[in-house]
């Protein structure tokens, strides 16, 4: 990464956010690290500086983290945004998802795993913790139980017709081989779907392909 980055810390544990500074300060893709202990002091941060990921918090005081994503997303489509909290509830989960975050971490991620995460996100990858991320799969278990022909997505990445049924059905949480046997083709052929659309979102696996369509609201 040849470009250095702002990140800003929003966390209302003094202490949390003391490590969580001085275990990031050292990285050589950050430039300078902000903190703000409560949603409207972020507000004010993101409004004077360029800051290119949050870090944030979802147990703060009077805004909560989650209420806080959706204001900034708001005003701010391009900061990226990672969760750091000890919360795993389902609702909240899939809230930050559509409001647009790219990483859900629970408090207990090792110093180094969590540098790992947040370079990766500023160069574009996701990630969600396995504590939380059946929740991100459930977000297609209504559409899932739909009449398969119902189900659309729209025109997005240059997707086939057929990798768009392959897409749906990946979201849905059908392995290959359930996939194969719904649209009644190879299972090698369905792998060669697979591999394109990985290519075509820029993904590395078929979890970030679905967290990726249900974050964009690609699946209808």
């Amino acid at each position: 990464m040849d470009k250095k980055s702002n990140i800003l810390i929003v966390e209302d544990h003094a202490l949390t956010a003391f490590a969580l500074k001085a275990s990031l300060s050292s990285q050589e893709y950050i430039n300078e690290i902000f903190d703000a202990s409560d949603a409207k002091g972020a507000y004010d941060i993101l409004k004077e500086n360029n800051i290119d990921l949050i870090l944030m918090d979802l147990g703060l005081g009077e805004i909560d983290g989650t209420e806080a994503i959706k204001t900034i997303r708001k005003t701010n489509k391009e900061v990226k945004i990672v969760v750091l909290t000890s919360h795993c509830d389902k609702a909240e989960v899939q809230k930050c998802l559509k409001h647009g975050i790219s990483a859900y971490c629970t408090k207990d991620i090792k110093p180094d795993k969590l540098s790992e995460v947040i370079k990766d996100v500023l160069n574009g990858s996701m990630y969600f913790d396995s504590a939380v991320s059946k929740y991100v799969m459930q977000m297609t278990e209504d559409k899932s139980k739909e009449k398969f022909d119902k189900i659309t997505i729209k025109d997005c990445y240059n997707l086939t017709q057929q990798e768009k049924r392959v897409l749906i059905l990946i979201a849905s949480g059908n392995s290959n081989l359930q996939i194969a046997k719904k649209l009644a083709i190879s299972i090698n052929t369905i792998k060669v779907h697979v591999c394109s659309i990985l290519q075509k979102m820029e993904v590395e696996d078929r979890t970030q392909a679905a967290i990726k369509a249900i974050r964009e609201n690609l699946i209808n």
